[in-house]
């Protein structure tokens, strides 16, 4: 029961970016493209088979394979993230980081490829879709995070500590 609040949430950021993808490919894909503000942003139809800004292009198993790894990596995180209201942000920025890699794995596990659409054609900005913008936001806020809010030595104990976990789940203070 502890975790229902952060799993639903993925869910619900899941289920948004592949029904954008879905639009994406039912009204984008057979026009290409859909300007927004024309030379400035469009709706552009993209098959990305590689990674951020079309690195590694073609190298499905190996993205997969590291995606599988980052999400469990994150799972892990977030359960042992403490509920005290300090680690509040830190939870949801993990949520949407497990999101994101979700999103776009599942378009690598069932299309192959990742489905972008959202350009900014002004300064040729790589094109993108709605889970790139939750791992992409919240690492920088993650890093926002750590550089200027989490800045005691022991703000991150409770990554490796077993005793400051099962602290954590008795008395729920997260401390």
């Amino acid at each position: 029961m502890k975790y229902i609040k952060g799993l639903g949430a993925a869910i619900l950021l899941i289920l948004l970016d592949q029904l954008a993808k879905y639009l994406a490919v039912t009204i984008l894909k057979p026009v290409v493209e859909i300007p927004l503000i024309p030379g400035v942003l469009s709706f552009y139809y993209h098959e990305n088979r590689g990674a951020v800004w079309g690195l590694m292009q073609g190298s499905f198993p190996i993205l997969g394979l590291i995606t599988v790894f980052i999400l469990i990596a994150l799972i892990w995180f977030y359960c042992r993230i403490p509920d005290a209201k300090k680690y509040k942000a830190l939870k949801v920025i993990t949520v949407f980081l497990m999101a994101g890699a979700a999103g776009n794995l599942i378009d690598r596990v069932f299309r192959h490829f990742v489905v972008d659409f959202i350009y900014f054609k002004l300064i040729d900005f790589p094109i993108f879709n709605v889970a790139d913008i939750y791992v992409t936001v919240s690492a920088f806020l993650l890093i926002l995070l750590v550089a200027f809010y989490y800045k005691d030595e022991h703000d991150f104990d409770f990554i490796f500590s077993r005793k400051a976990k099962a602290a954590s789940d008795r008395n729920g203070t997260g401390e």
